[in-house]
């Protein structure tokens, strides 16, 4: 139902309707406040400060106790939505007893960028190290579980046997998404990012438009925990309709994705933000807002669109569909793809300036339960922040075996001085704007032993260190490639679905409509049929949807509406105020399936920002039809 919600952590997959019930139920009553875990630690170097340290479910509270406390502590509250991961360490001396403690997080700066910043804390309270070692360990465990949304035992009892093996998954870039910026991003902020988090993961490049809706379509899913795209949302959209073409859709399509963006249109990311309760963002805040949600590891249903052409073949929509403006300015905008999202702005002015109407006809099937109103939201501030690590070159590491076109990189991470116990791929050693490694350069010091990996933190028994994942197959399509024969050419999406749902609330194309439908026929200047709150980064369309509310969102602007209008409603649209402008030339209704009929011979439709052939269509929502990692949900606004 809309009002439910799905979540579950990683390591965890319900595959059952009872797993999925359990995974619903409340946990144990935590207010906020509550301490969990009190300890007094050291620091690295060893003649540095001494702090007491606090646990509670939201933050890691850090007061300093010598040489003297301090009357206005600085960076004493560390918020866990703000924290990727944990590790322990050890000293490579032997005659240092202490083990460490090591906190990954990504504090806002003074300008609202995020930046790296690594707490080292020592742990030496005892006089063996085998003690030291399991105080350490039971922090590191606490803190872990409360990132995984993992219960956390009442008696107290806290061990590293609470945590799940590390979860695996498939990273799938565009190197050309992002002005093609995407695999440096990915290279230097998503990768070390959860590999501080403990998560395993193999990474491939696509090649060219729909190879990622090959790759998916021969995947061994059950080896994998959530498919993940670095890109923009034309790569999730191949990744779904993979899914979906599978003789085993049924199942596929509950495999959990994710999308980091890169790309230049980041609508659903902006979406998975706001969900989390982040400030709007765009670029690399964009980008660590949500490599901090993937982190986390929560999951949501997620509702998709099958949508019907002309031509009888269907397809499945995540975003939206639509036709006129929108629709325009998308695909006469590719041709400034290298301007990256700036190239939406020179695409909108240039489609003022040829503003066209078209002549259609929209039916609706209305919504039982209308939604509430649409509410303003907070103005999207446009902070940017220049955040570079840069790892060292490395030798290649370990993969699992994949088919022969697809580009398995060896991901250039150095062995590092610090790895993530119990994960398969090793932390690398970054540096902070062009500083020198995090321990030996930021917090140690001349003639203090460095700290090395310590496994507090192993994978459960029987588990291998790095799994051997079955050979990554591809459909049929991708035979003529791998044969030698040049790839196909870039064009509109190959829209066919074997799979899905039936689309029990549609008739068939050309075919009377039901009674109780809803049918406007007349000139417009854009139809847009839109399923998550977001249409862009920093456009917020219908700032009232949900990702499993079970209605597609329908926009309309007549005809007659000025240039000066049109432009207000966008900018509006910034804010997800544009309702509350009473332009008497929008319309909006809450929907379950919709009919497009264009009576205009040519135009542009698109689904999900890709075109499609041209002429009538129809499209039915199917709630929660898929599983999206969102991460936990937050607080609107917590970061304010």
């Amino acid at each position: 139902r809309p009002e439910q919600e799905l979540t579950w952590s990683w390591g965890y997959r319900p595959r059952s309707a009872l797993d999925r019930v359990k995974a619903m139920a409340p946990p144990p009553p935590l207010t906020p406040s509550t301490p969990l875990l009190h300890g007094e630690f050291g620091s690295y170097p060893a003649r540095g400060p001494r702090f007491a340290l606090t646990l509670t479910p939201q933050a890691l509270h850090i007061q300093r106790l010598r040489p003297k406390p301090e009357a206005r502590p600085r960076g004493g509250l560390v918020l866990l939505t703000e924290v990727s991961g944990c590790c322990t360490l050890r000293s490579r001396s032997p005659l240092d007893s202490a083990a460490y403690f090591c906190v990954y997080t990504y504090p806002r700066g003074r300008r609202g960028g995020r930046r790296r910043a690594a707490r080292t804390f020592r742990a030496d309270g005892a006089a063996t190290y085998e003690e030291n070692r399991a105080e350490a360990q039971r922090w590191a465990t606490a803190l872990t579980c409360l990132l995984r949304g993992l219960p956390l035992p009442g008696d107290g009892e806290i061990t590293a046997d609470l945590l799940p093996r590390p979860p695996r998954l498939l990273l799938l870039v565009n190197p050309f998404g992002g002005r093609g910026l995407a695999w440096q991003w990915c290279k230097n902020h998503v990768l070390p990012m959860i590999s501080e988090a403990g998560l395993s993961f193999n990474l491939i490049q696509t090649e060219r438009q729909n190879h990622a809706r090959e790759l998916v379509q021969g995947l061994n899913l059950s080896e994998w925990d959530g498919i993940i795209t670095v890109s923009g949302d034309g790569v999730l959209y191949e990744v779904l309709n993979g899914l979906l073409q599978r003789p085993d859709w049924e199942e596929a399509v509950k495999t959990p994705v994710g999308i980091l963006p890169c790309g230049s249109g980041n609508a659903l990311a902006g979406a998975v933000n706001q969900h989390g309760g982040f400030e709007p963002a765009l670029g690399i805040d964009l980008l660590l807002n949500c490599s901090l949600l993937l982190c986390r590891g929560g999951s949501h249903p997620l509702d998709l669109l099958s949508v019907t052409l002309a031509s009888g073949s269907r397809c499945f929509s995540f975003l939206s569909v639509a036709w006129g403006f929108v629709s325009d300015v998308d695909i006469q905008s590719e041709r400034f793809r290298a301007l990256g999202s700036a190239r939406f702005t020179l695409g909108t002015v240039l489609g003022l300036a040829t503003l066209h109407t078209y002549r259609g006809r929209f039916s609706y099937l209305p919504a039982t339960v209308e939604p509430a109103s649409p509410n303003p939201a907070h103005g999207l501030p446009r902070a940017k922040s220049e955040l570079t690590l840069a790892p060292a070159p490395a030798p290649a590491v370990a993969h699992s075996p994949l088919h022969r076109s697809v580009s398995d990189l060896p991901l250039p991470l150095p062995q590092p001085a610090l790895t993530s116990p119990g994960s398969p791929e090793p932390l690398p050693i970054l540096s902070l704007n062009g500083g020198g490694p995090e321990l030996a350069g930021d917090w140690g010091g001349a003639g203090d032993a460095p700290l090395s990996p310590d496994p507090l933190l192993p994978s459960p028994p029987g588990t291998p260190k790095a799994a051997q994942l079955s050979p990554i197959t591809e459909g049929p399509s991708e035979m003529a490639a791998s044969s030698g024969l040049p790839p196909p050419t870039p064009g509109p999406p190959v829209a066919t679905s074997a799979g899905g749902p039936p689309d029990h609330l549609l008739p068939p194309l050309g075919t009377p409509l039901p009674p109780d439908w809803v049918t406007m026929e007349g000139d417009f200047v854009l139809i847009l049929a839109i399923l998550p709150s977001h249409l862009g980064a920093d456009l917020v369309a219908a700032p009232h949807a949900r990702f499993d509310d079970g209605l597609v969102h329908l926009c309309w602007v007549r005809s007659g509406i000025s240039r000066t209008a049109l432009l207000r409603l966008f900018l509006a649209m910034e804010r997800g105020n544009h309702f509350s402008l009473g332009c008497p030339h929008l319309g909006y209704a809450a929907a379950r399936a919709f009919r497009l009929e264009p009576l205009t011979p040519r135009g542009v439709l698109t689904v999900d920002g890709e075109q499609v052939e041209y002429g009538p269509l129809q499209a039915q929502v199917h709630p929660g039809l898929g599983t999206l990692l969102t991460g936990p949900p937050g607080c609107p606004g917590r970061e304010a």
